[in-house]
Parts: C-alpha cells; sequence; structure tokens
C-alpha cells in the first residue's frame, strides 16, 4: 500500500479545522484561547484565524479592553456567511434542514415517503423537491448556498464508483448523476453513519473523546465510529454497519439475506416481531407505518397503566440492544456510546437503564465499567446536521481552505 505524504499545505488545513472545531463548539472564544484548547502556537492560530476572518468563516464579536496589552477579540463562527443544507433521505421519510454558516438550523421541510416504493428516479424528484420547497419557505437564493449534502443509506464508495447498497435500493453511479443535477448545486453525498459520526465530531460528544460509538436506531441500525479522533470509514465506506453483525447464530430473517443480524432484533421490524412473538394479536401491531408504531409503543410505556406486552418487548429489545452493545465495546473499547435516531428519541429512556445494565455485564473484562452510554448530545437530526457540516467542509475546500475533502462529493 502506498504511503501517503502529508505536505505543509495538508498541515495547515488541519490546523483550520482544529480552529472551526473549537471555534464552533466553543460558541465565542479568544485567540489565546483557541491556542490553549488546540495546542497550536500564537503564531499559527493568528494566521489561521486571519485566513478565516478574510472569507468570512470567522467574525469578531466583541472587542475587550485591557489594563494593559492590546484589545482582546472574541471570536464566533459567522452565520451570515451564507447556507448549508443538509438532507436526511431515510425509508419512510426525506427532510431537510436550512442551517447558516455557523451551524445554527434556520429551516426545515420533511416528505413522508411510502417505504414500499424504492425507484431512484422517484427519490431524486423528492429530494429536489424538498430543497425547492425548503429553499422557497425560507426565501433563501439559490446563489446563497453555499453546498448541500444528501445522506442515503448503505452507500459505498469503490473503484465503479458511488452505489447503494441497500436491499431492495437500486441505485447506480448514474442515478447518483441524476441527483446531482437535480439539485444543480455544490453536492457532497455519504451514507448516515458518517453523517452521524462527523456531526459527533463536530458538535456532539466527540468533541471531548477520541474513542466514540454512536449507534443509531431506526429502521435499520448502525454505529458510527470515531477512532483517535477520526472517522473510521473502511476501504468502501462501508465501516459502522454493526446491524448486520451476528446477534443470534440462524436467528431471525434480515433483509440483508443473512439471519440473527442486530438490526432483525433492534430494528423496528424487529421490535414488531418481537411484540408479535408475545403477543400476536396485540393492537399496534394493526399500525402500518413504522414510525406511528414506534410512536405508539412510547405512548404505551408512559400511560399511567403498564401495557404488559409492551413492556416486555421493551425489556427483551434492551437486552438485545445490550448484548449486541457489548461486542462492540469489546472491538473498539470507546469511551463512551451514545444513542441517536428517532427509534432512540422514542424510547431511548425507557431502553437506557436495562441496557446500561446488560453491556456491563456482558462486556468483557472491565471494558464496561467505565463505559458512558447516554442519548447523542447532538439534538435534532444529526444525520442532516452531520451531512450539512460536510458539505461545509466541501465549500471550506473549494474556497482553498482545507484539503480534506469527503471521498464520495459530487
Amino acid at each position: 500500500m502506498a504511503v501517503v505524504r502529508r505536505t505543509a499545505r495538508d498541515i495547515r488545513s488541519d490546523s483550520r479545522l482544529d480552529v472551526l472545531h473549537v471555534v464552533l463548539s466553543s460558541s465565542e472564544i479568544t485567540r489565546n484561547e483557541i491556542a490553549q484548547v488546540t495546542g497550536l502556537s500564537a503564531a499559527t492560530v493568528a494566521t489561521v484565524v486571519g485566513e478565516l476572518l478574510a472569507v468570512g468563516i470567522l467574525v469578531e464579536t466583541k472587542v475587550s479592553l485591557g489594563l494593559v496589552g492590546r484589545p482582546t477579540a472574541t471570536l464566533a463562527m459567522n452565520p451570515a456567511g451564507g447556507s448549508v443544507v443538509g438532507i436526511d433521505v431515510a425509508e419512510t421519510y426525506v427532510r431537510a434542514f436550512l442551517f447558516d454558516t455557523a451551524l445554527n438550523q434556520v429551516g426545515f421541510v420533511e416528505i413522508e415517503r411510502d417505504e414500499h416504493l424504492l425507484a431512484p428516479d422517484l427519490m431524486v424528484d423528492m429530494i429536489g423537491e424538498a430543497l425547492d420547497r425548503l429553499l422557497e419557505q425560507e426565501q433563501v437564493d439559490r446563489d446563497q448556498v453555499r453546498g448541500v449534502g444528501v445522506s442515503l443509506p448503505g452507500l459505498v464508495h469503490s473503484s465503479a464508483g458511488p452505489s447503494v447498497l441497500v436491499p431492495h435500493w437500486a441505485w447506480r453511479t448514474v442515478d447518483l448523476e441524476h441527483l446531482r443535477e437535480r439539485v444543480a448545486l455544490p453536492l457532497v453525498i455519504d451514507n448516515p453513519l458518517k453523517a452521524i459520526a462527523t456531526a459527533e465530531l463536530w458538535l456532539g460528544r466527540g468533541r471531548f473523546c477520541s474513542n466514540l460509538v454512536t449507534v443509531n436506531l431506526g429502521t435499520g441500525v448502525g454505529a458510527a465510529i470515531l477512532l483517535e479522533a477520526r472517522i473510521a470509514r473502511g476501504a468502501t465506506n462501508s465501516a459502522g454497519e454493526w446491524g448486520h453483525s451476528l446477534l443470534v447464530l440462524d436467528g431471525r430473517p434480515c433483509r440483508c439475506g443473512r439471519a440473527g443480524c442486530v438490526e432483525a432484533y433492534v430494528g423496528v421490524p424487529g421490535i414488531q416481531q418481537t411484540l408479535r412473538e408475545i403477543d400476536p394479536e396485540h393492537a399496534l401491531l394493526d399500525i402500518d407505518l413504522q414510525r406511528d408504531f414506534i410512536g405508539a409503543m412510547a405512548a404505551a410505556a408512559e400511560a399511567d397503566e403498564p401495557d404488559p406486552a409492551v413492556s416486555e418487548t421493551i425489556a427483551r429489545t434492551s437486552y438485545f440492544l445490550g448484548a449486541a452493545l457489548a461486542d462492540l465495546v469489546a472491538i473498539i473499547n470507546p469511551e463512551a456510546v451514545t444513542l441517536t435516531g428517532w427509534t432512540a428519541w422514542a424510547l431511548g429512556e425507557h431502553l437506557l437503564p436495562a441496557v446500561r445494565q446488560h453491556v456491563r455485564e456482558q462486556a468483557p473484562g472491565l471494558s464496561g465499567s467505565d463505559l458512558e452510554l447516554a442519548m447523542s448530545t447532538v439534538r435534532g437530526n444529526s444525520v442532516a446536521t452531520g451531512v450539512a457540516t460536510l458539505a461545509l467542509e466541501r465549500y471550506l475546500a473549494d474556497e482553498g481552505l482545507i484539503t480534506t475533502r469527503t471521498p464520495l462529493a459530487l
């Protein structure tokens, strides 16, 4: 394997990203404080900050006058630097979010979609419609948009080009090219796990943990992994497909074609199957849409009169999730594991106590004893936030400020 040599330009790029991460996570901060947090020299910080001020990414918010020496300026991300869009495409919806360049959410559009209609051309049109609606709703001109990020489940990258490897999603490189044409703005595509990892790195626990796993719970499940403060992508961008690791030998059939996958037990269809095994005639099993089913599960769990079948379903799901996480903890040895995704937001408080116990009991040695297990601190839609952040990184790369580009930029 060829060794990639780092240039002075790459080092300067990393310094800019370090400064941006610190400013973004601190809201307001001085140059001296940036140097203390990052470990960069005062001269390097001064140079990098000057460059970012010149292109309008950072802004000086106020100046404090001391008794001696020069005035001290406070720095922040510049929300007036334009807009970026993050679009989360899932089995049951398309959600488009508008952010300013300080990554504050300023607008949102959602289009519910039939989870059985998966033709790429229909989905491309739906993504384009969501983008058009969002910009019209927020009265944003297209020339103000610095970039658009789109998250597609199962997106991988190979020598033959990017493709979507999700059962029944027959996307090819040509379909992704049609998406680029429909969006007609600087575009980055990536899969949800890499988007979540990016959001955690910029805005969540990844600011404080070098080794972190964020588990996304929804129709499918997966693990966004940070190793030594870097996103684990793997050879084809498919690292983190923990949902298709083995939980039960010769267990339930999974949509990937295997039997006994984690997803078959803690993905929404798996939770439905658990309830079906407990009470085949339960009324919640008549709910057609997955999001409505999970919402009804949460309502039943919070009701004054407990539903025994729902309580047992949550208990079994906690056991499955805890056992699967114990394997992940054994392999990754993270400092923290966080949960995100629409199932986690609905059921997390009911799952977490038992999941913590199961992880501690089943993780080998002491790997689970000091582990932090909690909900993600990235609020809202972390997939859309993360993929919008990737779009912002792409914009910075186009401006010549960083050399790190996502391999799935179009």
